[in-house]
């Protein structure tokens, strides 16, 4: 798991504080075995959904700070992937979505 030529560790998560800071603190016992991680994955994000719902709207605001926190605090890169309807599931549908324009890369 050291070697960054033959693995590399996603840190997937969701754009919300708990999750964010879970996956930070899993970063920094990464870091403490000498493991760094690759990249992050924001998941599920509701940015540029688009909903007149306000309660999506509150929410897609409050995905901007933890969005901020993940860019500039935690990850050197980071791709985030807007909610879907349905979820990809298995090889091929992560296959199909990782070469869609679905997965925005940020940084």
């Amino acid at each position: 798991m050291r070697d960054p030529t033959f693995t590399h560790i996603l840190l997937v998560t969701l754009p919300e504080a708990t999750p964010v800071h879970e996956a930070a603190a899993l970063q920094e016992d990464l870091r403490r075995a000498h493991i760094e991680p690759f990249a992050w994955v924001i998941n599920q994000s509701l940015l540029q959904s688009g909903s007149c719902d306000p309660l999506l709207q509150r929410r897609e605001e409050s995905e901007h700070r933890y969005l901020s926190e993940v860019v500039e605090t935690h990850a050197t890169r980071t791709a985030w992937l807007p909610w879907q309807p349905e979820e990809p599931v298995g090889p091929e549908a992560l296959a199909k979505l990782a070469a869609s324009s679905l997965a925005l890369q940020i940084s």
